[in-house]
């Protein structure tokens, strides 16, 4: 990928495509999103989720946490990790808990509803996220967190929308 200047629509490039390299593209979080809001929202569609998850990926801390949990997966996967760092990223350990934190910071943005849309779609493991979390796939122990974080991230910000919308309504 060589040398990228550092701002956010070259991060955004990277992102992107280093999500691809591993196997996840912006439609399957969108299918997360779907998933996540179509019951509260009466009018969503698939273009209404790609577009919370594109304006997700947009923001800088985002990028940061997803540079930094798919480099580490890559590492891990490379077997390029000190021990015993090596093992319990590899394995996933349960009681391993740095993936999870740094997903926390994407859903932080978006407050609580985000939190809870995360813990949800985390237990659930729907789409995408069930392959993730298969070890026979790689190692994504950061990166299965992170997309159930914007995929949480991205439904959070529909239902935000929604609620403004219903209040303006209201008025």
């Amino acid at each position: 990928m060589g040398e990228h200047p550092l701002n956010s629509e070259s991060c955004l490039n990277v992102v992107i495509e280093l999500l691809d390299k591993r196997g996840v593209s912006l439609d399957d979080i969108a299918e997360i999103v779907f998933f996540l809001q179509t019951n509260y929202v009466p009018d969503l569609t698939k273009d209404m989720c790609m577009e919370s998850v594109k304006a997700v990926l947009k923001k800088r801390e985002v990028q940061n946490a997803l540079l930094t949990g798919i480099q580490l997966d890559i590492l891990a996967e490379e077997k390029k990790l000190l021990p015993p760092l090596q093992s319990i990223i590899e394995a996933d350990e349960p009681l391993y808990g740095v993936d999870e934190v740094l997903a926390l910071a994407i859903v932080n943005l978006y407050g609580s509803i985000g939190f809870t849309n995360f813990g949800y779609v985390d237990k659930l493991k729907h789409g995408k996220l069930e392959y993730l979390n298969d070890k026979r796939n790689g190692v994504h122990t950061f990166l299965d967190d992170l997309v159930g974080a914007i995929a949480a991230a991205a439904s959070s910000r529909i239902a935000h929308r929604q609620k403004q919308q219903e209040e303006c309504l209201e008025s």
